[in-house]
C-alpha cells in the first residue's frame, strides 16, 4: 500500500542519533538546547521548548496562556481533536467557528462574531500547511484582550505576508510526528513571542519546576533546591529525539522543494479531471503542504476512498468534525453547527504527499484516481 504521508530518514539523521547514543547525555541535554535555539531561529526569533508531541505542546501552550475553567476557545472544527481536546481538559468551553468554504480554514468574519470578553484564546489551524489569516484573527482577538494560537502541527516552513510559522500568533504549537514536515519520531513544540509565556511553558512541561533563586519562596537551601509553584507535567524530548529533529531541520527547505513539486503535479494532472477539486492557495501564502487534499463531488468520496485503497494507495480523510466525535456530542454540541466545515468533511480525501514519493508514484496516484472516478 502506498501510504498517504511517511518519514524521510537520512543516513546523516542517522548518524546523528547514533552520536547522542554513544555519548554522555539521553534526554535533557545539549541536543535539546540545540533543538530548541534552531527552531526559535527559523520561527521568528523566538523562544521554543520542545514537547513530546503534538498534543503536549498544545496542552503546555494553553496551560502558559492561563487558560482554565470558564475560558472561552474559539477554534475550528476541521483538525484532529487534540486541538480543541487539550483547552478542554483544562475546563476551557469550546466555541466551534466555522471554516472558509474554500480553503477550510477558520472564518475570520465567523471568528469575529463569536469573541466576546469570556474569550482566552482563538485557537487556528493551519489545515494542509496552509497558514490562516492572522492579521484578522489578531485584530479580533486584539478586542477582547485575547490571545492567537496558531496550532502549526501542518505548517512549520510555511509563511503567511513573508513572516515564517512561528511569528504569526502570539502562541504556536508545532507537531514532529513521522508524517509531519519534519519529525523527531514523536515530538513537537511551544514557539511563544511573549517571553513569561515561553518560561510558564518551560516551567509546566519540566513538572512544574522552578529553579530561578530569586523567586523562591523556600529559603535557606543548597545549590540543589528547587520547588513548584504551580503544577505541571513531564513533557520533555529527549537528546535523542532532538538529535534526529536538529538533522531533519537542516533538510527542511528540501523537503519543502519537494513537497512543492508533487503539488504542482498533483494539481496540473488533476485540473482537468471531472468530479474532483484541488486545494487553494491564497496569493499570501507560500504554503510547505503537508496534505493534498482534494474534494471528492457527487457524494462520491466514500466509493473513491475505498476504490483507490483496493488499488493500493493510501488515501485518508481529515478530519471529522471534532464535535461530531461522541464526547463532545455527550456534551451537548449538534451537528449542523458550522455547514462549511461538514460540507468539506463529506468530500474530503487526502492524496499521498511526502519527500520520499517518486514521479512515477504520483502518475500512479492519479491514475489510480482517474480509474475510481469512472
Amino acid at each position: 500500500m502506498l501510504p498517504y504521508g511517511r518519514q524521510s530518514i537520512s543516513e546523516d539523521d542517522i548518524q546523528a542519533v547514533v552520536d547522542v547514543l554513544r555519548g554522555d547525555w539521553l534526554t535533557t541535554g545539549p541536543a535539546v538546547a540545540a533543538f530548541e535555539k534552531r527552531l526559535g531561529e527559523i520561527t521568528g526569533g523566538h523562544r521554543a521548548v520542545t514537547a513530546t508531541s503534538g498534543t503536549a505542546a498544545l496542552h503546555m501552550a494553553y496551560a502558559a496562556a492561563g487558560v482554565t475553567a470558564g475560558d472561552v476557545v474559539i477554534s475550528t472544527p476541521m483538525t484532529f481533536i487534540a486541538t480543541t481536546a487539550t483547552a478542554s481538559m483544562l475546563g476551557a468551553r469550546i466555541v466551534f467557528a466555522d471554516v472558509e468554504a474554500d480553503t477550510a480554514l477558520i472564518d475570520p468574519d465567523a471568528v469575529d462574531a463569536l469573541v466576546d470578553e469570556s474569550t482566552r484564546v482563538i485557537a487556528a489551524v493551519d489545515y494542509a500547511g496552509h497558514p490562516a489569516d492572522y492579521d484578522r484573527l489578531a485584530a479580533s482577538a486584539s478586542r477582547v484582550g485575547a490571545l492567537v494560537l496558531d496550532d502549526a502541527a501542518h505548517s512549520i516552513g510555511s509563511t503567511y505576508k513573508g513572516r515564517p510559522v512561528g511569528d504569526l500568533a502570539d502562541i504556536t504549537t508545532l507537531s514532529f510526528f513521522p508524517t509531519k514536515n519534519l519529525t523527531t519520531g514523536e515530538g513537537g513544540a511551544v514557539v511563544a513571542r511573549d517571553p513569561e509565556i515561553a518560561q510558564r511553558a518551560q516551567e509546566f512541561h519540566n513538572i512544574g519546576l522552578v529553579r530561578d533563586p530569586e523567586r523562591f519562596r523556600v529559603l535557606g537551601e543548597g545549590s540543589w533546591h528547587q520547588e513548584v509553584h504551580e503544577f505541571g507535567v513531564n513533557y520533555r524530548l529527549t537528546d535523542i529525539a532532538c538529535a534526529l529533529g536538529l538533522s531533519q531541520l537542516s533538510r527542511l527547505e528540501a523537503f519543502k522543494r519537494r513537497r512543492a513539486e508533487i503539488t504542482r503535479r498533483y494539481d496540473e494532472a488533476l485540473a482537468g479531471i471531472d468530479g474532483v477539486t484541488t486545494p487553494v492557495q491564497r496569493g499570501d501564502v507560500d504554503a510547505m503542504r503537508h496534505l493534498y487534499p482534494v474534494r471528492i463531488l457527487e457524494g462520491r468520496r466514500r466509493e473513491v476512498f475505498d476504490r483507490m485503497r483496493e488499488l493500493g494507495v493510501g488515501v485518508q480523510v481529515n478530519y471529522m468534525p471534532v464535535y461530531w466525535h461522541p464526547v463532545y456530542a455527550d456534551a451537548g454540541y449538534r451537528r449542523g453547527m458550522c455547514p462549511n466545515a461538514e460540507a468539506f468533511y463529506q468530500e474530503e480525501l487526502s492524496l499521498p504527499i511526502h519527500p520520499e514519493l517518486t514521479g512515477s508514484q504520483v502518475d500512479q496516484v492519479v491514475d489510480a484516481l482517474t480509474e475510481a472516478l469512472r
